[in-house]
């Protein structure tokens, strides 16, 4: 199969490089035109380990190439891979669709033969039936299914996360389209892969309420170790006592300054505001937020003292 993955950052090249690394046919199409020839000349616009070994090896053999060429890239393929920025906006925290949008209407353009189109960008619930209406109407004509596929990616361990994950889920409502999924991911399921089948708004929500349950562990350990402290505990002792509870688990029970990066603030913001909007503010997100935010807050206070009140 030949694929066509939009957008070449963090998560669109990691996975446009494994695809072709299972064999597939895999062109890398991005906008900017100083990334795209920074790629062709294998100069990497992120740091992950081994990325650029199999960046070089499968544009060698004939698998991988880059293009700002969308149009040719898309028309071309059986099945095309959004991995678009959707960064929160200032007013509410959810995410901003206009480059999706703006993806998916150049995409619709483009595609010529059935094409399954395969979302990893993360989206509020009940974008992917939108986003079908979007492709519907742009091109009345078009062949085409969409699918769900949130990424659970994380950096320094994206390429080994892609090729052994935990599970890949996929919102589907076409056989077609799982038919095609199965298909790209036969190479890591016959590794043991686990792929959940469900709807689009099942997956669109697994990918929120995973980041979330993850914050809140987070946020809750910090909270266990300022008590650790007002009571002459060990955190790191408590971290390992709950840890070794099998229904709990040791990862994210790691105290600290607070969760940050480029996923855990945007998706907690936004999986608030999705539930207000639904009705059913979530108090323990909320929480989270809040006690997140004053954490970072809490560790400046921290420097401040061990300067004896003097940081400059």
């Amino acid at each position: 199969m030949k694929i066509a993955v939009i957008g070449t950052g963090y998560v669109g090249l990691v996975s446009g490089v494994c695809f072709s690394e299972f064999g597939f046919y895999v062109t890398c199409v991005d906008k900017n035109t100083d990334k795209i020839a920074k790629l062709q000349q294998h100069i990497m616009p992120i740091y992950e380990p081994g990325l650029e070994q199999l960046v070089e090896n499968n544009r060698k053999s004939g698998r991988l190439s880059f293009t700002t060429d969308l149009s040719q890239a898309v028309s071309q393929s059986d099945i095309v891979v959004i991995a678009v920025g959707t960064p929160a906006n200032y007013t509410d925290g959810m995410p901003d669709l206009t480059a999706f949008n703006a993806a998916v209407r150049e995409v619709a353009k483009s595609l010529q033969s059935y094409t399954l189109v395969v979302n990893k960008s993360t989206v509020p619930i009940g974008t992917h039936r939108n986003l079908a209406r979007i492709i519907a109407q742009e091109n009345p004509n078009a062949d085409f299914d969409v699918a769900s596929n949130p990424e659970f990616l994380r950096e320094g361990t994206a390429i080994k996360d892609f090729m052994s994950p935990d599970r890949i889920v996929v919102g589907v409502d076409s056989k077609r389209a799982l038919d095609r999924l199965n298909r790209l991911y036969e190479p890591i399921c016959l590794n043991g892969a686990k792929i959940i089948f469900t709807t689009f708004e099942s997956a669109e929500m697994i990918k929120y309420a995973s980041n979330s349950l993850l914050a809140a562990r987070i946020a809750f350990i910090n909270e266990m170790a300022d008590l650790c402290e007002k009571t002459g505990a060990n955190i790191r002792d408590v971290s390992r006592g709950i840890g070794l509870d099998h229904r709990i688990g040791s990862k994210f029970l790691q105290a600290g300054p607070g969760y940050g990066g480029s996923c855990f603030p945007k998706d907690t913001l936004a999986l608030r505001q999705i539930a207000r909007n639904a009705g059913t503010p979530s108090k323990l997100v909320e929480a989270t937020i809040d006690s997140n935010d004053a954490r970072k807050a809490g560790m400046a206070t921290k420097i401040i003292k061990a300067a004896d009140n003097d940081v400059n």
